[in-house]
């Protein structure tokens, strides 16, 4: 997950400052009026969700990025329409190899390197 304003917002670090939180709470809570164990337990099973939810995003992720992988080792061999950065015409190329860069699937065409997403067409 990203950071706002500095302020990690991953689901492990917000499960500690919750702890650490929950902690301090219960040290300097009035012992005639504690804290109420159902909110508390619903709070618990809120940030269990939100983990759970962040390691099906991240499985999502792998997935999505095995699946461009294979997309790409498809096309090796074949020739590729696409219009390179600050090109206006089109260019073609023999899809080289394929490579991943910072979660992206990138391929290699003549003297180009280019994303999936600017293919315009593909052809033996």
């Amino acid at each position: 997950m990203e950071a706002i304003s500095g302020i990690s917002t991953s689901s492990e670090d917000i499960r500690i400052n919750y702890l650490n939180l929950l902690v301090t709470q219960l040290r300097n809570q009035n012992p005639l009026e504690p804290m109420d164990n159902n909110e508390m337990a619903s709070q618990l099973a809120q940030l269990s969700q939100l983990e759970r939810l962040e390691s099906i995003d991240n499985t999502f992720q792998k997935a999505l990025v095995a699946a461009r992988l294979s997309e790409a080792v498809a096309m090796i061999g074949k020739q590729v329409s696409f219009f390179p950065a600050g090109g206006s015409d089109a260019v073609e190329a023999r899809v080289e190899s394929v490579e991943l860069s910072d979660g992206e699937v990138m391929l290699k065409a003549g003297s180009y390197t280019i994303g999936l997403d600017a293919i315009q067409s593909i052809s033996d």
